[in-house]
């Protein structure tokens, strides 16, 4: 049997980890020690060139440029950047300081509008 060390990981991440890993029918922690032995792969892989991943991040080379592994590699960084983003919004708090109405869906899909203050009292 493995001996396992605690260590502390952030609230996204084991949501992301309890997501995926229910998909895949693993736990929230075997899900993350996959995508660490994943990631150690891939920092060893002679295949994938860090410094020409970082360029594509930063905008310095071509996506199409990369091969196949370092494309995805890229991917994964962007679905977790916009993931990060994503968090850092809070649209219905801007709408509403900005006096705008909104709509958005419900847990069962169903439309929510969310009406100026101004509009509030209307039927």
């Amino acid at each position: 049997m493995a001996t396992t060390s605690p260590t502390r990981i952030d609230n996204e991440l084991y949501a992301s980890a309890k997501l995926v890993g229910g998909v895949m029918s693993r736990s929230a922690a075997q899900q993350i020690a996959h995508w660490a032995r994943i990631g150690r792969e891939l920092e060893s892989s002679h295949s994938v060139s860090h410094s020409t991943i970082a360029d594509v991040l930063a905008g310095r080379r071509e996506y199409d440029a990369l091969t196949e592994r370092e494309q995805a590699v890229v991917r994964a960084e962007w679905t977790e950047r916009i993931g990060a983003r994503r968090e850092e919004l809070n649209l219905a708090a801007e709408f509403s300081s900005a006096g705008r109405s909104y709509v958005e869906l419900d847990a069962d899909g169903n439309v929510v509008h969310h009406p100026r203050a101004d509009e509030s009292g209307r039927a």
